[in-house]
């Protein structure tokens, strides 16, 4: 009788969030056996105590996936856990908190304990899985860790709800960006390009998303007399499909000059390249690990308004080049970035 592998899976963040969403329907893709250990509540301090309290219900499977944002579960479950963990770090808690959005000092008491905390919880699983090699680049020598427990898995996206739709026919190019409004994306360098581009009239703006930087931004529009961006609150993950269909050109970003936005992929990329459309990205050396020059994206230089506006102005003018970018993209997608490939690769080194 083949035995089929058992995986339970727990995580600090809900299941429907991008990095989960797709971890699990990969592993369920895989043919593995799944048991959650997940929660919906508004908050980590909700959710930890619930995935705990269902934690302790489950007896029978073979390997413990933590997912995203797992670092207090690994060091929690690693003491009475004898099954081995493959944990998916996703991204630092040191590095966003201290670094990207100094919130807090690196050297304060909280910085330590962030920096303890992700460099213990990669030491006590048995694989960690990150989004880039230039991600797991850091964590090794930010950390000092061992090198062979890493494995890359790109963010991907969700092919049941991200995938090539009917392009509706409007006059003009119409620029989409949606996001957050973290530092780490750069919003005001796409204003500061769309202002660039402003006596184009062929070409229109459209930012969807809100956040912490989301006042300087309107600001910064305000000053600037930007008439060409039209500026929508956030919309649900199943309206999201629609917005990336209405569109000729997607911004992927990172577009900010903090050093992870270099590293990492933005999860909206694999999102806009699944549905088949021409990109522009930051240049770095994560999204170079995927994409090329003008074969499956368009790259710019980051924090670098001007070169974000000839990249728009660029492809606006070369549907031939945006066919092909989509085109390629589009492959790029099916053969590296969909579910299938979100999977515990390396089984045979967690035993």
């Amino acid at each position: 009788m083949i035995h089929v592998m058992k995986v339970l899976f727990i995580s600090g963040r809900e299941p429907t969030y991008q990095r989960n969403r797709v971890i699990l329907k990969g592993l369920r893709r895989s043919g593995v056996e799944i048991d959650e250990c997940t929660s919906f509540s508004g908050s980590y301090l909700l959710r930890y105590p619930e995935v705990l309290l269902r934690f302790l219900k489950k007896k029978e499977y073979d390997l413990l996936f933590v997912g995203f944002f797992g670092q207090p579960l690994v060091l929690l479950l690693r003491r009475v856990v004898r099954k081995p963990i493959l944990f998916d770090a996703f991204l630092s808690a040191y590095d966003t908190i201290c670094l990207e959005r100094r919130v807090i000092s690196p050297k304060s008491v909280a910085g330590r304990v962030l920096f303890w905390l992700d460099k213990r919880s990669c030491e006590l699983a048995n694989i960690v899985l990150l989004d880039t090699k230039s991600h797991i680049d850091f964590f090794i020598k930010t950390f000092a860790l061992d090198e062979s427990k890493f494995e890359r898995v790109f963010v991907g996206a969700d092919d049941d709800v991200f995938y090539p739709r009917m392009v509706k026919k409007h006059d003009g190019i119409q620029v989409l960006y949606y996001g957050t409004f973290l530092p780490l994306q750069g919003v005001e360098y796409i204003v500061e390009a769309a202002k660039l581009l402003h006596s184009d009239e062929n070409i229109r703006f459209k930012i969807i998303g809100n956040g912490v930087t989301y006042p300087r931004i309107m600001r910064l529009v305000k000053k600037l007399g930007i008439k060409n961006i039209r500026f929508t609150d956030r919309v649900p993950y199943e309206a999201l499909p629609s917005e990336i269909a209405d569109a000729d050109i997607c911004l992927g970003g990172h577009f900010s000059a903090i050093p992870k936005a270099g590293r990492v992929i933005p999860g909206k990329v694999f999102q806009m390249i699944a549905m088949k459309k021409p990109i522009v990205l930051g240049d770095g050396p994560g999204n170079k690990e995927l994409f090329q020059h003008k074969k499956n994206a368009f790259f710019c230089e980051r924090a670098n308004p001007e070169a974000i506006a000839d990249s728009i102005a660029t492809l606006k003018n070369d549907l031939s080049l945006r066919e092909r970018i989509a085109e390629n993209a589009y492959v790029t997608f099916r053969e590296k970035c969909t579910p299938g490939n979100h999977r515990p690769t390396n089984q045979r080194n967690c035993y």
